[in-house]
């Protein structure tokens, strides 16, 4: 597992650094940035198979940093940690580009077991080398690629997962329970509208210039991915 690099940008030295040994204890190659400028420029020289992304940050702070790293990395897991645990920040984190939202103070066994999942996310080995269709929307499962009619669209790394879930469960009635759990992970707030909201802004992207619709919401059950009703 030595071969797993793992990179922490975080500026309160302590908790960096104690992160660090607790990575490198459990098998990992850790690396910290202790401020944004570095991280993005540790970032744009190495390749890590995930990243700690503080939010506050001194010079470019994470939301930023994390939009910077989105521009040309669609693919390494960004987990943000932060102190503020509102749904609000977690809709401002998410909509950068990240992943998953951890809030201090935090017990390390949660931390190790969310980086776990992404990490099985994100092994080659893992990822279905097909593509999934439905009508005329093409996801390629590897390289997350979306068309609609043969048209690009540009999706975040949440609302990819989103449409992913659906698309593999296509005709399926999905329950918000079952959504929570593939796409936002463990000890997430069912009672959040999060879900609500990222529907909305797959539908605006995959549905609102397109015919059939394919996001379909059953009041009271759930949501499914569907060229017709069901």
């Amino acid at each position: 597992m030595g071969d797993i690099k793992i990179l922490i940008v975080e500026d309160e030295q302590r908790l960096a650094d104690v992160l660090k040994k607790q990575l490198e204890e459990s098998g990992f190659a850790a690396e910290i940035a202790y401020d944004g400028y570095i991280g993005k420029q540790m970032t744009e020289k190495n390749a890590y198979n995930l990243i700690i992304l503080d939010i506050n940050l001194p010079l470019i702070n994470g939301y930023d940093l994390c939009r910077e790293i989105r521009k040309t990395n669609n693919k390494t897991p960004i987990i943000m940690l932060t102190a503020f645990g509102t749904p609000e920040n977690k809709i401002s984190g998410f909509d950068t580009g990240a992943d998953d939202y951890v809030v201090k103070p935090f017990d390390f066994r949660e931390l190790l077991a969310r980086i776990n999942v992404f990490l099985r996310r994100a092994d080659p080995g893992t990822i279905d080398s097909e593509k999934i269709d439905l009508a005329d929307l093409e996801m390629d499962l590897k390289t997350k690629n979306v068309t609609r009619a043969g048209r690009r669209i540009d999706l975040t790394a949440k609302e990819s997962l989103l449409l992913e879930t659906f698309l593999k469960n296509r005709h399926k009635l999905l329950t918000r329970d079952f959504i929570i759990e593939k796409v936002w992970g463990i000890d997430f707030d069912p009672s959040t509208n999060i879900i609500d909201v990222y529907v909305n802004y797959l539908r605006k992207k995959i549905d609102r210039d397109f015919e059939p619709k394919l996001i379909h919401t059953k009041f009271g059950f759930g949501f499914y991915c569907s060229d017709k009703e069901i």
